[in-house]
C-alpha cells in the first residue's frame, strides 16, 4: 500500500477579489493515516463567554439535585440535550462588583472579577479580562486573537450608573486595565471581518451589492481545492460553504427588509433582523463559522445590555426587562423574569446544538470548546453579586467532565472559575483577580 504524506496547510485560505475564506479542519490537513492521531493528541481548544444581563430568578435557574444531574431546572431545561457536557455552579460571587453594586459593575466585573474605578470620565480603569488573557496565549495562531460581540449598539457615554462611566456597562472585554474592547452588533460587519480580504470595507460592500455571494469571489479557489481533496473532505467543505452562504443570505435578507425602515431602532444597527431571536441566532451562527474556520478561538458575546428595557414578546413577556427585574418579591413578576431568563438560555442552547452538529477531528466543536454562560448579577431586585446564575458547557478536548451541579456552602469567588477555565484551555496562572484556588470538581467525573 502506498501511503501519501502530503497534506494541505491548516491555514489554507480560499482567496478572491476582496475575500478570504478559511477552511475547517480537514483530513488532508495532516499527513495521511495520521489525522485521527494528530487531532486527538493535540486538539484545538476554544474558550467563550455569553453574558445574560440582570441576573435571574435563581429559584427557577438552580437544578434540584446537587452532584450528578439527571434533570435540569425550568430555566435551563432547553439545555437538556447537552446534559452530559454541562456543569451548573451555584453560590459564586463577585465581591469586587460591590462598589456599590450596580449594573455597570455587574457587567465589567463578569470577566475581570476586578473593582472598577469610580469615575464618569475617561480616566476609567479596570483589569485585563479572562478572555483577553486567554487570547494572549491561544489566540496567537489565529487571524483574530479574539472576537467581541453584542446585540446592542453600545455608544452611550458619560455617567450610566451611580457615577460609573458608560464604558463599564458597554464593554465585557478589556485587553488592559485602561483598554476596553468595543463589541460589534452588526452581522454584516462581523461577516466582513471573518471573510473580507483586500480593499476597503466600503469597496467590499459595493461589490457585494453586485454579486450574489462572497463565495462567487473565491469560486476558482473552491474548484482548485476540491480537486485536491478526498470524498469525505469534499463533503465537509461543501457543507461549510453551504453554511457560509446561508448566513450571508440571512444577512442580505435583513438588510433588504430594513433598507426602507422609516423608524429605525436607535439601540440596534441598521440592517439587522427585526426579530431579536433571529438577530441572536445569526450572531451565534457567525461565531460557529469563526470557530469552524479557526479564525478565532476566543469569544465574548453580550446577549443584552445591563439595564436594557428590551421586551421579549417571543418569550411571552411584553414588560420591559429592567423594570421587571425590580420585582419586590412579586411572584408574577419573578415568573416573567424567569421566562426571559429561559429564553436567553434557549438561544445559548441553539448555539450549543450548532457546535455539536459541526464535526471536528474525532468529535465536534462542542467537544473541543468551553463556554461560560451567566450573569454578573444574582438577585436583580437588590443588585447583588452573589449566587450568580452560572452554567458551563463543552468538553475542552476531554479536560472537563460535565453532568453535575456544584453548590458551595459559602460564597466562592467567580475568579476561581475563571482560573480553572484558563487552566482547561492550556493557560496556566497562579491566580486570577481575587481567586482562592481552582474548582477541582470540574476535573472529576460526576459521582454516581
Amino acid at each position: 500500500m502506498i501511503i501519501s504524506k502530503k497534506a494541505i496547510a491548516r491555514r489554507t485560505v480560499l482567496r478572491g477579489l476582496g475575500a478570504g475564506l478559511a477552511l475547517p479542519l480537514l483530513d488532508a490537513m495532516v499527513p495521511a493515516l495520521t489525522a485521527q492521531a494528530a487531532t486527538a493528541a493535540n486538539p484545538v481548544r476554544r474558550l467563550g463567554f455569553v453574558y445574560i444581563p440582570m441576573g435571574a430568578t435563581i429559584s427557577q435557574w438552580t437544578p434540584p439535585e446537587i452532584g450528578r444531574m439527571t434533570k435540569l431546572s425550568p430555566t435551563l431545561s432547553s439545555l437538556t440535550p447537552f446534559l452530559d457536557q454541562l456543569t451548573v455552579i451555584s453560590n459564586l460571587e463577585l465581591k469586587n462588583a460591590y462598589s456599590p453594586g450596580n449594573h455597570a459593575t455587574a457587567n465589567c466585573s463578569f470577566l475581570s472579577a476586578a473593582k472598577a474605578k469610580l469615575t464618569e470620565g475617561t480616566d476609567y480603569e479596570l483589569a485585563t479580562t479572562v478572555d483577553q488573557i486567554a487570547a494572549q496565549k491561544i489566540g496567537n495562531d489565529t487571524p483574530l486573537p479574539s472576537m467581541e460581540l453584542a446585540m446592542d449598539m453600545l455608544t452611550t457615554i458619560g455617567n450610566c450608573d451611580n457615577g460609573f462611566a458608560c464604558v463599564y456597562q458597554n464593554n465585557l472585554s478589556w485587553s488592559s486595565p485602561t483598554t476596553p474592547l468595543p463589541a460589534e452588533a452588526h452581522p454584516r460587519l462581523v461577516f466582513e471581518r471573518l471573510f473580507g480580504d483586500g480593499g476597503s470595507a466600503a469597496e467590499r460592500r459595493a461589490e457585494m451589492r453586485k454579486n450574489a455571494s462572497i463565495l462567487d469571489w473565491v469560486s476558482a479557489d473552491i474548484a482548485r481545492i476540491q480537486g485536491q481533496l478526498g470524498a469525505g473532505d469534499r463533503v465537509k467543505v461543501s457543507e461549510y460553504l453551504d453554511a457560509v452562504r446561508e448566513v450571508e443570505r440571512r444577512i442580505q435578507k435583513a438588510e433588504k427588509q430594513t433598507a426602507n425602515d422609516a423608524m429605525p431602532d436607535l439601540d440596534r444597527p441598521v440592517g439587522v433582523p427585526a426579530n431579536y431571536g433571529d438577530h441572536a441566532k445569526l450572531m451565534f451562527d457567525l461565531q460557529v463559522l469563526a470557530l469552524q474556520g479557526d479564525v478565532t478561538r476566543v469569544l465574548s458575546f453580550q446577549l443584552a445590555r445591563e439595564a436594557s428595557t428590551r421586551v421579549y414578546p417571543e418569550a411571552g413577556v411584553t414588560d420591559p426587562h429592567h423594570p421587571l427585574t425590580h420585582h419586590s418579591g412579586d411572584p408574577e413578576k419573578m415568573a416573567r423574569v424567569a421566562k426571559i431568563n429561559a429564553y436567553h438560555v434557549s438561544l445559548f442552547a441553539y448555539f450549543l446544538q450548532k457546535l455539536k452538529a459541526t464535526p471536528e477531528g474525532n468529535g465536534n466543536l462542542l467537544d473541543n470548546s468551553l463556554f461560560l454562560c451567566g450573569s454578573g448579577m444574582g438577585n436583580p431586585d437588590v443588585h447583588d453579586h452573589t449566587n450568580l446564575p452560572i452554567v458551563i458547557a463543552g468538553g475542552a478536548a476531554g479536560k472537563v467532565k460535565g453532568g453535575r451541579h456544584i453548590k458551595y456552602d459559602q460564597p466562592t469567588p467567580l475568579a476561581n472559575l475563571h482560573l480553572t477555565l484558563l487552566d482547561r484551555v492550556g493557560v496556566h496562572l497562579d491566580s486570577f483577580a481575587d481567586s482562592r484556588g481552582r474548582i477541582s470538581e470540574l476535573l472529576k467525573p460526576a459521582s454516581l
